[in-house]
């Protein structure tokens, strides 16, 4: 099974997507399952996993609908609850009901303090993901890495993917302390890194491939095939590039894998970490450490 491991779909309103900017004007539109599906079509992939953009229990509900219809190819959903509300517990009881319901996001970047991860109420909601089969999407910026590992460490049990490699420096080329805490990330057997969200890094217009492939090396060496997975994180990378770029930036840099490696980034670790299954086959529960 080929699948595109991250993704979104909105329904655009300049209230509800503040973070889409005036220079990203581009995807400033509904972005649905029919836009995306002659691209999985296209590139040879069997589904995607769609992975929240808002903060809201509302739209971790739609992702949720949008699931249940086979022809939208959504193989899991990324949702949001808030997992420092005292109420996290019967949202996390109320949405795990549904096997699509694969895993939790917060968007830690856009918090101010480097330590937010380790704040007590955040990680007592997090610890309460494993009871219920459920992984976790870690977004955030490269100052925020060190603390991602603290938390990781804390919580052995808990399956763990890092979006965007961590969004490192690819514009101004730069490679520390990036590297060494992605390193010391990887080094925990319960996380997993996503080759996804590079396109958005480098300079928007005018990037080559080669820009990329320092950063996919360490990322390559940290965690293996095994523990990598393709992402398009589209449709915010069409800012940058369109779909058929985005994944051949990829699979240029894989070419020279075996094919049973090549598979597992694109498509096996997601469906071993998130456990999904084909559109149309019965869902099994969600979730689990690779």
């Amino acid at each position: 099974m080929r699948i595109d491991a991250h993704q979104h779909f909105w329904q655009y309103s300049p209230a509800d997507y503040p973070w889409i900017s005036e220079r990203m004007q581009r995807i400033a539109r509904n972005e649905l399952p029919g836009d995306l599906e002659p691209l999985l079509s296209a590139a040879g992939l069997d589904g995607s996993v769609a992975v929240q953009a808002r903060q809201s229990l509302e739209e971790s509900r739609w992702l949720l609908e949008l699931a249940a219809k086979p022809l939208n190819r959504i193989l899991g959903v990324v949702g949001w609850v808030d997992l420092q509300s005292e109420q996290v517990t019967e949202q996390l009881e109320t949405l795990a009901t549904d096997p699509r319901f694969v895993g939790v996001r917060h968007v830690v970047q856009d918090e101010p303090d480097p330590a937010f991860l380790l704040g007590e109420a955040f990680v007592r909601g997090i610890s309460q993901l494993a009871r219920h089969g459920l992984t976790y999407d870690l977004l955030l910026y490269p100052p925020q890495l060190p603390a991602a590992t603290e938390l990781a460490g804390l919580l052995p049990e808990q399956p763990f993917v890092l979006d965007h490699l961590g969004k490192p420096g690819i514009e101004k080329r730069l490679m520390q302390p990036w590297r060494t805490d992605l390193e010391a990330l990887a080094a925990l057997a319960n996380v997993s890194c996503k080759l996804s969200g590079l396109v958005t890094e480098a300079a928007w217009q005018g990037w080559t491939k080669e820009d990329f492939r320092p950063y996919l090396e360490v990322a390559l060496e940290a965690f293996g095939p095994q523990r990598l997975m393709f992402g398009s994180d589209w449709p915010v990378c069409l800012v940058a590039a369109d779909y058929a770029e985005v994944l051949g930036i990829v699979e240029d840099f894989l070419s020279p894998l075996s094919a049973d490696e090549q598979a597992l980034v694109f498509g096996g670790t997601a469906a071993s970490f998130y456990r999904l299954t084909t559109p149309g086959e019965e869902c099994g529960d969600a979730g689990s450490a690779v």
